[in-house]
């Protein structure tokens, strides 16, 4: 009779910048009942922080295991590939945000998750739980921290075999910032064979505090969306299972708002007034998109009148921004698993869903 599976060894990698929310993250891991991890990284990212962590108190637990590197400023994605570079030879490697918490069974659940990985399981991941407000209606970016819980692959919680990501050859560092690299880094290993497998564990993620200008900032990533369709052509949005968004409405905004200031400035009136009444209303359109499911505070709807003013055309730059950065951007190769016949046609993309 076949006994129990043994659980493989694992590291975990945490990149960050040194933010307060760092110690509870590692508090609930040292807490967690279950296999400990061989190593942790802290991938302490922030320019010149060098190999310390200002003001962390490291679990007396986690201490023998632990390791401060310093990263080189370039964003998640590359801090994420020095930690792995750092985490030693485990089977597998563990990559959490820097402000997430584990549950209290995470240890004991992500050993079930990896013990039970089929050997072509590139990555298992986690099960992400945002806590909103109960006694009103959650903000703009409240909504939009609660999107995590939904994303297929993110990386706030996900275990990696080291196998599949040496195939890959790790995260791409072009993605300077929090966004699509996780997209990208997956969709990579299923076009390579690999498994990307639903795993039990599960991990809070909370809302972080945000200024007002937060919404508009994020309008960076558009840059990287060019980026995705340069690597993985225009169909990935479905194949990422990634929310297309509003950027066809953004370039039209945009358009009208610009093309009243032009008509504006060679003194055709009648042209500048439609053209700033299509501006007029597609930015209140997508102002009460914002406002209507949010708590319609005072302090709310200011915050949704002002950014909806500037997010099409910061949106829009972004987007030609990323046209210009990435016009000579080529994807990489299918990180396919060491047993699979290169010789062989790709097989069908898989996934495994969890129950």
């Amino acid at each position: 009779m076949n006994g129990p599976r043994p659980v493989p060894s694992y590291a975990v990698v945490v990149p960050t910048l040194g933010r307060p929310s760092l110690s509870r993250c590692l508090a609930a891991l040292a807490a967690s009942p279950g296999p400990r991890p061989a190593r942790v990284v802290l991938v302490h990212d922030r320019p010149g922080g060098g190999g310390t962590v200002p003001g962390l108190e490291i679990p007396e637990v986690l201490r023998p295991v632990t390791v401060v590197v310093p990263g080189r400023a370039r964003g998640p994605a590359a801090a994420r590939n020095t930690g792995a570079a750092a985490a030693g030879p485990v089977p597998w490697i563990v990559f959490l945000d820097d402000d997430v918490v584990p549950s209290s069974t995470w240890g004991e659940d992500l050993a079930r998750d990896l013990a039970t990985a089929s050997f072509d399981t590139g990555a298992v991941t986690a099960r992400i739980d945002v806590p909103l407000p109960v006694d009103r209606r959650p903000t703009d970016w409240e909504r939009n921290t609660a999107g995590l819980a939904t994303a297929r692959w993110i990386t706030a919680d996900m275990a990696f075999r080291r196998e599949a990501l040496d195939a890959s050859g790790g995260f791409d560092e072009r993605f300077r910032r929090a966004f699509r690299e996780d997209a990208d880094l997956a969709l990579r290993l299923l076009a390579g064979g690999w498994i990307l497998a639903a795993g039990t564990r599960r991990t809070t993620h909370p809302v972080r505090p945000a200024d007002r200008w937060i919404s508009v900032r994020q309008q960076a990533g558009n840059a990287d969306d060019v980026l995705m369709r340069r690597l993985h052509g225009p169909d990935w949005w479905s194949r990422a299972h990634a929310p297309r968004g509003r950027i066809p409405r953004h370039l039209a905004v945009t358009a009208a708002g610009a093309g009243a200031l032009c008509c504006a400035a060679f003194g055709r009136r009648a042209a500048a007034a439609v053209c700033a009444a299509a501006w007029l209303a597609g930015t209140a359109e997508f102002a009460f998109a914002r406002i209507a499911p949010g708590p319609r505070t005072r302090e709310e709807i200011t915050r949704m009148v002002l950014t909806s003013a500037v997010i099409p055309a910061a949106a829009t730059w972004h987007r030609l921004r990323g046209h210009v950065v990435h016009r000579g951007a080529r994807p990489r190769g299918p990180a396919r698993p060491p047993s699979l016949d290169p010789a062989l046609p790709d097989e069908p993309l898989r996934e495994e869903v969890g129950s």
